[in-house]
């Protein structure tokens, strides 16, 4: 669960492009190498290098690493239009797979919000490939809870 208030264990001082940078690198976009690029509550982009432990036995961007990848991007969105002490969690995710990336390529993600409402964000990432190929469309839906959780 993302939040833009300070916690016992989640601490995000300001939201600058470094700072979130530096605060999703020891979770899962961070092992994933997820590299933002761009922040705003309007857009959100990053890049990611399509390694092999990231793969299908096929050699492409498993399925899996896309969803984590947009994920992250729309979590990141909705975290930039949260009121301080609000905090998010991903309630749904639709994924649609449209090509392949291969190991050894770099993909980008560009989010942008759909609805961006009082309990709900809605945001949508598109996937590209190195090529500038549509790899996917994921769709999110950001629950928007207080600082109570509720």
């Amino acid at each position: 669960m993302l939040t833009r208030a300070t916690t016992s264990d989640c601490v995000m001082p300001t939201l600058d492009l470094p700072s979130l940078q530096k605060f999703i690198q020891p979770m899962l976009p961070g092992l994933l190498g997820v590299r933002l690029t761009e922040a705003t509550p309007e857009r959100v982009r990053a890049e990611l290098t399509v390694r092999a432990d990231l793969c299908t036995a096929g050699h492409i961007l498993h399925g899996g690493s896309y969803m984590a990848f947009a994920d992250t991007l729309g979590a990141v969105g909705t975290v930039l239009n949260l009121r301080p002490g609000q905090k998010t969690v991903t309630t749904d995710s639709s994924t649609h797979f449209i090509a392949g990336a291969p190991e050894g390529t770099v993909v980008s993600g560009e989010a942008v919000p759909l609805h961006r409402g009082r309990s709900t964000q809605v945001w949508q990432t598109t996937i590209h490939n190195a090529e500038g190929r549509l790899c996917a469309v994921v769709t999110q839906t950001q629950l928007v809870l207080d600082a109570q959780g509720s």
